[in-house]
């Protein structure tokens, strides 16, 4: 027995196996110290773009998914990324411009080209192309939200849309009764109150601005459309007289009738009234009506031409000679130093869109019922 323990055949093999399995229990040990106290955890590494992934996480949160307009322009700027990309890396951009297509997701889309600039960060090439591109962008979306007629690019143009939305069913209630179209109307009224609508003004910083309501002159002339006295006494004779050239029909008479013998005192009270406008608009509706018969009894109708409507409601009656020339124009508004006259302001109005779901064209300016 002494032999065979002593014997390299056996004492080999024997060893062998005991240091092998001294190993594994070596290592199993290790292993269950290693996971015990958590060695062996990885801790891992912050990558080098997390700054730039922390930075465009909220990029596209609630509010741009709310902004319509926003999202428009965005879509047009994706792409134009896009092929921005596509001159770079064709593959990548028709790899997005397929996502595009298939999801109509523009936030998502938007994010594509976000992982794709920061992969190309050091990319000089591209990235000057990008930079040369988002000041282009910057550049049109300033354009975008600013109107053609620059005095409509200011604050108290906003006011006076505000405003003049509250008077929207007194005005449709004079147009009905007189025929004179509700957006001419307001051709009028518009160019009477971005006159007042001065945010220099103490009415304006008071009451005009932060009310959001129309400015009631109460001097030299009177009511939101600022009518003249004496013009208001000319419109009211011209209602009554038939033989007058401004004669608009016997329907039309009885208008702007008073209840008593102060005439003069109800007129002033009617056009200066700081909750009721409807006098305003009634008086400048049938001021247009009447130079409008007076120019088509002469043979030269002007009911076409809102620009020439507008520079005599400005000018008044005296100036009202029909010819085949008329000139647009009236007293000069300045707007930011820059002067434009009354008629331009009225026809700019009338033909820019602005408060078109309130104020529409009608099939004509007046009497369109009677043409329907």
């Amino acid at each position: 027995m002494k032999r065979i323990l002593s014997s390299k055949w056996f004492r080999i093999p024997f060893f062998s196996f005991l240091t092998i399995f001294a190993l594994i229990g070596f290592f199993l040990s290790a292993s269950y110290v290693a996971i015990k106290f958590k060695l062996t955890n990885d801790s891992g590494i912050v990558d080098q773009n997390n700054r730039y992934f922390d930075a465009i996480k909220d990029k596209y949160d609630q509010s741009f998914k709310k902004d319509t307009t926003k999202v428009i322009f965005d879509d047009y700027q994706a792409l134009q990324r896009i092929l921005l990309l596509n001159k770079h890396y064709p593959k990548n951009a028709q790899h997005i411009l397929h996502a595009y297509q298939k999801s109509n997701n523009q936030t998502e889309v938007l994010r594509m080209l976000d992982a794709v600039d920061i992969e190309l960060k050091e990319d000089t090439d591209y990235q000057n192309d990008l930079k040369a591109l988002k000041k282009s962008q910057i550049k049109q979306s300033q354009i975008r939200h600013q109107s053609v007629f620059e005095w409509m690019n200011i604050a108290e143009w906003q006011t006076f849309k505000i405003a003049v939305s509250k008077d929207k069913k007194l005005i449709d209630s004079v147009a009905n009764q007189t025929g004179v179209e509700a957006r001419l109307i307001v051709a009028c009224l518009v160019g009477e109150q971005i006159r007042l609508f001065n945010s220099g003004r103490e009415a304006y910083k008071k009451w005009i601005g932060p009310l959001k309501i129309l400015s009631v002159e109460s001097q030299f002339s009177f009511g939101v459309t600022g009518i003249k006295e004496q013009t208001a006494k000319d419109i009211e004779h011209n209602l009554r007289d038939k033989s007058s050239k401004y004669y608009l029909g016997e329907k039309y008479e009885h208008l702007l009738d008073f209840s008593g013998a102060d005439t003069s005192g109800q007129r002033i009270s009617r056009l200066t009234s700081f909750k009721n406008h409807y006098y305003s608009y009634m008086y400048a509706a049938l001021f247009l009506k009447q130079v409008k018969i007076q120019w088509e009894k002469a043979g030269f109708p002007i009911d076409h031409r809102p620009e020439i409507l507008v520079t005599l409601f400005n000018v008044g009656f005296p100036q009202s000679e029909p010819k085949s020339n008329p000139k647009v124009g009236g007293s000069t508004i300045k707007i930011n130093e820059k002067p434009y006259s009354f008629g331009a302001i009225g026809y700019q109005f009338y033909y820019s869109g602005e408060l078109y779901d309130l104020f529409p064209f009608k099939s004509h300016k007046f009497d369109w019922k009677e043409h329907a």
